[in-house]
Formats: C-alpha cells, structure tokens, sequence
C-alpha cells in the first residue's frame, strides 16, 4: 500500500515537472504543415526610376476627372450626439474662455504676448493691424461716360441721375478702365481717384480730369 502511494506521488511529480519544459511552450510548439491565410497588399510607391509614361496616356475630361482619394471628406457634424463622435462638448472641451459662446478673443490676440502685427516691421505707406484700414473706392468704368455729351461735366451723382450707374455702396468714387472702348469726347470728369490708365484715356479724348476732396467733396485740381 505505501509502495503504491510512493508511485503514484512519483508519477504526479513527474507530469507537473514536465509541463513546464520548454517543448511544452507555444514558442516551442512543432509547426504543422497547414498553410497561413493572411495576405497583404503591396503598394508600388513612386520611385525616381520608376516608368510613368503610362500615366500620361490618359485624357481628363469633366466625365472621367475625379478628385484625388482622401482630399475630400464629409462635414464634421456637431452637437448630434456622442455616437457621432462630436457630441457632448463638440471638440471644445469642458469649461474656459474657448469654449463659451460667440467669439472668445479679438483677431490677432495672442493671449497676452506681443501679437505678430505688431512683431513685423512696417513699411510705409502700408498701415496694418486695428485702427488702419484699406480705402475702398466705388468704381466708375470709363464705358459707362459714353453717353455724356461733349463738354459736360460728368460725376457720380450726374451720372446716377442719367441712369447710367446704379447706387454705391462706397462715397468716394474711382475711375477706371472698363471692358469696351471709351468714346466720349472732351469731358470734364469729377472724382476721388484715377488709374493711370483712365486719365491718359480722358486726356487723350480732350477731357480732363478734376480730383475731389475725399472728404467735402471739393474740386482739388483742375
């Protein structure tokens, strides 16, 4: 009986010490003869050596043109849920100044450092960052002083009136030229500004050209 119960405590000894032999491990394990079913998709990058003549060999037209894979996405939809992935906070966080409502800083705030425009150098004659802005003329095209008799005085409001220009959403006015061929002759034309262009043009016709004051509207020069 206690020989029996020596071997039996031999033969457990036994199995539990094999089971942690190395030959037991997954890394030890024999591999079969069966075949892995994974594959992967090989992606033939562009090369300096690489021949692209046939790339060129196709015609783009509106039918066959698309857009490249990738650049174009669908619009980012806010506030539709946490499912959509942009739901609960929309991406703005929990609390602090960026995520209330309405527009939390100025353009071109930096929180407090010294802001790029004021950074940069400046150049003359072109001011920027708050308290400069550009001026916007209103413009006059030259084809639109065609109707004007010879030896009138032409401005915006005459020309208003005459119907030949709609309302301006600018009060300083900039003759320019236009798209067809100025016609009138010996004009005298009244406006804030010229381009080069136009006055020569108005000059050429035996016209001439009268600066305004931006401000009272005065004639300047003659």
């Amino acid at each position: 009986m206690v020989r029996l119960l020596v071997l039996s405590a031999l033969v457990t000894a036994a199995a539990a010490f094999s089971s942690f032999t190395p030959r037991n491990l997954p890394t030890h394990r024999t591999c079969t003869s069966s075949q892995t079913t994974l594959s992967m998709k090989l992606f033939d990058w562009k090369r300096r050596t690489a021949d692209e003549s046939a790339l060129h060999t196709a015609e783009f037209t509106l039918d066959n043109i698309r857009p490249a894979p990738g650049s174009r996405q669908r619009k980012s939809r806010k506030g539709r849920g946490i499912a959509a992935g942009q739901g609960a906070s929309c991406g703005f966080g929990m609390r602090g100044q960026k995520s209330r409502a309405g527009r939390p800083t100025r353009p071109g705030f930096e929180g407090g450092q010294q802001p790029l425009y004021r950074r940069l150098p400046k150049f003359a004659g072109q001011p920027t960052g708050p308290g400069h802005q550009k001026e916007i003329y209103n413009l006059i095209k030259l084809d639109e002083l065609n109707s004007c008799a010879e030896g009138s005085v032409v401005n915006f409001d005459a020309l208003f009136e005459a119907g030949a220009v709609t309302k301006a959403k600018y009060n300083i006015h900039k003759v320019v030229v236009g798209r067809e061929d100025f016609t009138a002759k010996g004009v005298t034309v009244q406006a804030h500004a010229f381009t080069q262009a136009a006055r020569d043009a108005i000059e050429g016709a035996g016209g001439k050209c009268q600066l305004l004051s931006k401000t009272t509207g005065a004639v300047l020069e003659a």
